[in-house]
């Protein structure tokens, strides 16, 4: 165990990395992720300054792309080819940022968790903490040579549609939505065409940011309140969702961090739901 944090074990602070940069089996990765309204470049921001050695892993790139919904999941043997191209193995230790802070590094942290690897950890405060501290930067994209990448995938913790309409018909789970209030109760437009404002019925909101202070995982009491605050109960399963996948893994990162790891993570999210005409939405149009 790299770092006893707080709050959770997935977390590591910045002095524990910059001790451990340039280790052999030691890989940082830059797994930032911006939405259109964010107003912000991924690939250019990696290009002008990242830690040391931290290669990019584009969730777009590394995506199933037959699958017109946005970066869904690849299959195995995509997955190890690309990951293994980054010179990311599933025996290393990885360390996962972005540069909002904790925006779209714990969906990248739960992929490679999903895929296989163990040792995969975030980078508390992210890129944003490690600028603040003045620790050293990188520019121009980071080279490392292949490494085999052995994936194994667990379906059980991926949730298609139909799991989510089920557990919503019969509440064998809940559904928890981590978009923003305002776009879980419809009065704000979804940031992509096609897809209808308004959510699941049943389903439940928990805002991400609801869980996330200062680039930083919340307290533990502000987490339990947070879930609270969305009528979530801690006791009986969950299964994550947001627009596409993304904040939902920060949901599945606090629920672990209390000991409630979820059931399993909606990856279709509300992009596929709510393009969807023939499945109902609340509030009603």
């Amino acid at each position: 165990m790299p770092n006893e944090s707080p709050t959770s074990r997935w977390l590591v602070t910045t002095a524990w990395l910059a001790e451990r940069l340039g280790a052999p089996a030691t890989v940082v990765v830059d797994g930032s992720f911006y939405l259109p309204a964010m107003k912000r470049d991924a690939a250019a921001e990696y290009l002008a300054g990242h830690i040391p050695g931290a290669v990019r892993f584009d969730i777009d790139a590394i995506s199933d792309h037959s699958n017109p919904l946005p970066h869904m999941l690849p299959d195995n043997k995509q997955f190890a080819s690309e990951v293994g191209a980054l010179g990311i193995a599933d025996s290393d230790t990885i360390v996962v940022y972005d540069g909002a802070g904790m925006f779209s590094a714990p969906r990248v942290w739960w992929t490679f968790r999903l895929f296989g690897a163990e040792n995969v950890f975030i980078l508390d405060g992210g890129f944003p903490k490690w600028k603040a501290e003045q620790r050293p930067i990188e520019v121009g994209a980071a080279k490392r040579a292949p490494r085999r990448f052995e994936a194994r995938k667990p379906a059980d913790i991926v949730a298609s549609l139909d799991a989510v309409r089920s557990a919503l018909e019969t509440k064998s789970a809940q559904v928890v939505d981590a978009r923003p209030a305002d776009r879980f109760v419809g009065t704000a437009p979804e940031p992509r065409p096609g897809v209808r404002s308004g959510h699941m019925p049943g389903a439940l909101n928990v805002p991400s940011t609801a869980v996330v202070e200062n680039g930083s995982l919340a307290s533990p009491e502000k987490l339990r309140a947070a879930f609270a605050a969305g009528g979530v109960d801690l006791d009986r399963p969950v299964i994550t969702s947001c627009g596409s996948g993304v904040s939902a893994a920060t949901l599945w990162l606090a629920l672990d961090a209390l000991g409630k790891a979820p059931k399993s993570l909606y990856d279709g999210s509300w992009s596929e739901w709510g393009a969807r005409d023939d499945l109902p939405v609340e509030p009603k149009a």
